[in-house]
């Protein structure tokens, strides 16, 4: 499957039950990178426009950059409401902006799939001089028994979850990406809370994760259900993320 074709299937559950961003990500870029809310933000791999919500809402205009169409149009319902939301057909390496147009750029959950130095090129053609780019991710934390637990059966079924990039992302790729400049550095912590029905919601919109035509999927789901109810409080479980956020100029 192509990368830009993998959430297809998986929409309606990534814009349920994906983890938001914290919003204090905005006080923190207007320190390090300048961030006002006058700044034309570019947001590469946009997906639903989960990653566009805080600068949204933040009053910048955002040029959401996904090539993947059925993302591409939820995010357009969910955020038509913004009249500075600009919903873009493109990659990371052809976002199709002007030269120059964009204050700040973000990837958030996605930088693991662009083609890096094709990407790079891009970025530093469509940003004015002396902006920032913003690479981000939320992290599941994996040191409660139920955090281990979960892990276990995402490791168990997925499909190529041991080979997900994103995982595998060093800190010697930051570095080179924001080569010939350092990168600033910042994590934020938030918690999740979920019902059984939000993280089978949750589980389901990963896309390594079998879904209902896969022949381990009924298992994958009864060994959820085990683990949900070995490890419920009050009907619900919690999962913490850690929220890393790397800033530097290109």
């Amino acid at each position: 499957m192509k990368n830009t074709e993998r959430f297809s299937n998986r929409v309606d559950d990534y814009v349920k039950y994906r983890p938001q961003y914290p919003v204090a990500i905005i006080p923190y870029l207007q320190e390090v990178a300048g961030l006002t809310p006058s700044a034309a933000v570019a947001d590469i791999g946009s997906g639903t426009g989960i990653s566009a919500q805080p600068f949204l809402d933040n009053g910048n205009t955002v040029y959401a950059v996904e090539p993947n169409r059925e993302m591409r149009e939820m995010g357009e319902r969910l955020l038509q409401r913004y009249p500075y939301f600009k919903s873009i057909t493109g990659t990371a390496e052809r976002t199709t902006l002007p030269d120059a147009s964009v204050d700040l750029l973000i990837a958030g959950q996605s930088f693991h799939w662009f083609e890096r130095e094709e990407a790079r090129q891009e970025f530093r053609r469509i940003m004015r001089p002396g902006t920032s780019a913003v690479l981000m991710w939320n992290f599941r934390e994996t040191d409660t028994p139920f955090d281990k637990a979960y892990e276990k059966l995402r490791h168990d079924f997925g499909i190529d979850y041991k080979d997900m990039k994103h995982r595998n992302i060093q800190p010697q790729e930051i570095a080179r990406f924001f080569l010939p400049d350092t990168f600033h550095e910042k994590y934020f912590h938030h918690v999740q809370r979920l019902d059984y029905a939000a993280i089978k919601g949750l589980l389901l919109s990963s896309s390594y994760m079998p879904d209902k035509t896969h022949p381990r999927y009924n298992a994958m789901i009864q060994e959820l259900e085990d683990v949900f109810e070995k490890h419920q409080e009050n009907r619900m479980v919690a999962l913490r993320y850690e929220t890393k956020v790397f800033t530097g100029k290109l």
